[in-house]
Parts: structure tokens; C-alpha cells; sequence
């Protein structure tokens, strides 16, 4: 990752780039080194929507309430009809690991306050 930033310091899709990092480490549970490149991942573009749910999914599962819903809230002023339901609408895959996955970050969409839809 270093190196790819260093090849491209300007790269306009950085958000991006760090959000996925941070989808692997929860992939992974790694769930707090998952925060730190989904804040900045946020920091690198606060329009990105995803980031936002993301983050909101990830500070519920931790416990830390109030933290998801004002990301929640951030990322619905973004995209007002992100919902449960057009979350599950696009699995990409069919393996057991990643859907047991999903279904943790569903569950912290849930308690972070987002729509079921």
C-alpha cells in the first residue's frame, strides 16, 4: 500500500483504495485497524456515501452508539435511499466466509440505524 502511494501520491481514487483496505481487514475482523482506513478514507473524500455506512456498520458492532448513528446520518445526507435492501440486492459473492460477513455488517447497519428498506 506504502508504495502504491508513493507511485501515485495524487491519486483521485485514494478513497477508494483505502475504504477496500478497510473491507479486507473487517473481511479478516480486524475491525479497529478497519476504522483507521475508513476515517481515512473519509478524510480522503467525505462524499464517498459507502465510507459512511461503512463506518457507521463498523463503530455499531464496537459499541460505540452515537458515534455510528452521526456517521449514518453523514452518509443518508449523502445518499438519502441507501438501505438494507439495496445493500443485500449486490452480494458478490457466493462463499460462506463472506456471506457470514455480510451478515455481521447488516446486522451493524441495523443498530447503526440505517433503513431496512
Amino acid at each position: 500500500m506504502n508504495k502504491a502511494f508513493q507511485l501515485s501520491p495524487r491519486d483521485v481514487f485514494v478513497h477508494r483504495w483505502l475504504f477496500h483496505i478497510a473491507v479486507a481487514k473487517f473481511q479478516l475482523k480486524q475491525d479497529a485497524e478497519g476504522l483507521d482506513f475508513l476515517l481515512r478514507s473519509i478524510e480522503a473524500n467525505r462524499t464517498y456515501a459507502v465510507a459512511h455506512f461503512a463506518l457507521a456498520a463498523r463503530l455499531a458492532l464496537l459499541g460505540s452508539r452515537e458515534k455510528a448513528h452521526a456517521a449514518a446520518r453523514a452518509g443518508l445526507a449523502i445518499n438519502p435511499s441507501y438501505t438494507i435492501r439495496r445493500v443485500r440486492n449486490h452480494i458478490q459473492s457466493d462463499n460462506p466466509t463472506y456471506l457470514a460477513n455480510r451478515e455481521r455488517f447488516y446486522e451493524g447497519l441495523r443498530l447503526a440505524g440505517i433503513p431496512e428498506g
